[in-house]
């Protein structure tokens, strides 16, 4: 609807179409974008790959509203004609690709970013909330040198920020218009000015940078410009991935696990358990990341396939690219609404966690060296010990330089720095 109406506006300003048509198709595609038209468009994904269906259903629907409009006859092509004036100066080849781009530039900006960056300030907040909170830190899966719960929220909140520089760095492309390249990228049967004009009243229509391709040959025989923003899509799935599988693992429990974050309890977790509560927003987000991966590769492979001066795999490329939008955006808003809100640390058995962790020791390394504190560790782990009591036993360290040096709170920057 959008396009069809600025193709209009442009054809009008440019003088290729009388002002009494450029009305009529504009008020029958203002129908269509407010959604009132929606049951006129029965198509599928798979088509052909040009979109060529898709496009005269547009053409057509638009054209029987805006004779609809001028009290005509409803499939009689007069007085607007879907081909000669609501498709005028395009062809599917061109009008597609702009559709491809408009949709996604309008989810990417207006659902996907709003998201990710309430989830972002959520986890923000979280990790400027618990700098105190000293916990084991984890390393191929075994305990390691202690960190605070605020670096480790601290990471997550980086990922998503690189995640969003990586989606603000596929709209400059994903904004370049195919419009005015017509059949071929030659703009037969256009102004030479309706690119530039047509890309402009989009962009003032919907109140994004949009603006015409530079190389129109390009835009209709390739998709990069989609590739990337799939791309960016399975980068921040990955980031997600990572996200819930950290805060369901340290959720695990609540008695046999790690069981060190406390996450809501938002429904019964088990038909036959009673009282067992699942991380059900992990896991679902999980479920969206594994989704948005596979989306990527049809993505990708459908966008290496053009051929001569057309990628014939549109409508897939589109449908993926929107879907994996779609579950991103909607993920992640029930993950922040339902679990990142009410994420909060088990302070008791985190500290249990820490006072028990071997990895500790690494602490006496400047003091007495790797040797002597491998020795250490190794002790206290056979003989199950405490590391102060292995280090006693060993006489490698006093009893005062041991509490001096072993301070997990000083072992979260490095050495010199204070928090």
């Amino acid at each position: 609807g959008i396009l069809k109406k600025c193709a209009a506006l442009a054809n009008g300003e440019l003088g290729q179409l009388p002002r009494e048509k450029v009305d009529l198709i504009v008020r029958a595609a203002q129908d269509v974008i407010d959604g009132k038209l929606d049951g006129e468009f029965p198509l599928v994904v798979f088509q052909t790959g040009s979109g060529t269906q898709t496009n005269m259903n547009a053409n057509e629907v638009i054209a029987n509203r805006a004779i609809q409009l001028a009290g005509g006859t409803v499939g009689s092509k007069n007085p607007v004609h879907p081909n000669d004036d609501v498709n005028h100066s395009q062809s599917s080849n061109d009008t597609f690709p702009t559709a491809m781009h408009i949709a996604t530039v309008d989810q990417l900006i207006d659902e996907l970013t709003p998201a990710i960056r309430a989830l972002r300030d959520t986890l923000h907040a979280k990790s400027r909330a618990f700098p105190h909170v000293v916990m084991v830190g984890r390393t191929h899966l075994q305990d390691a040198t202690p960190l605070t719960l605020g670096q480790v929220i601290s990471g997550w909140v980086a990922q998503l920020d690189q995640a969003l520089d990586g989606i603000a760095s596929t709209l400059p492309a994903a904004c370049a218009l195919a419009i005015g390249g017509t059949a071929v990228g030659t703009g037969l049967n256009a102004d030479p000015r309706f690119g530039e004009v047509a890309a402009r009243k989009i962009a003032d229509e919907t109140g994004k940078p949009f603006v015409s391709a530079a190389n129109k040959f390009a835009a209709l025989s390739a998709h990069d410009a989609m590739v990337n923003v799939s791309a960016a899509l399975r980068t921040l799935a990955g980031a997600l991935m990572k996200l819930a599988n950290d805060v369901r693992w340290y959720a695990c429990g609540p008695r046999a696990g790690f069981a060190e974050l406390l996450i809501p309890g938002n429904e019964p977790g088990s038909s036959i358990m009673p009282g067992k509560i699942n991380p059900t927003q992990c896991e679902a987000l999980t479920m969206v990341a594994v989704q948005v991966f596979g989306n990527d590769h049809a993505v990708a492979f459908a966008g290496s396939q053009g051929n001569f001066q057309l990628n014939v795999y549109k409508p897939v490329i589109l449908h993926n690219v929107l879907e994996s939008i779609q579950l991103l955006a909607e993920g992640v808003r029930s993950f922040n609404d339902r679990c990142a809100l009410g994420i909060a640390p088990d302070e008791e058995r985190i500290r249990n966690h820490l006072d028990n962790s071997l990895m500790l020791v690494t602490a006496l390394n400047p003091h007495i060296g790797y040797e002597k504190s491998a020795q250490i560790s190794l002790k206290a782990y056979r003989e199950d010990l405490t590391l102060r009591d292995a280090a006693l036993k060993l006489g490698f360290v006093t009893a005062e330089q041991f509490d001096e040096w072993v301070r997990p709170e000083d072992m979260t920057h490095p050495l010199g720095e204070r928090e």
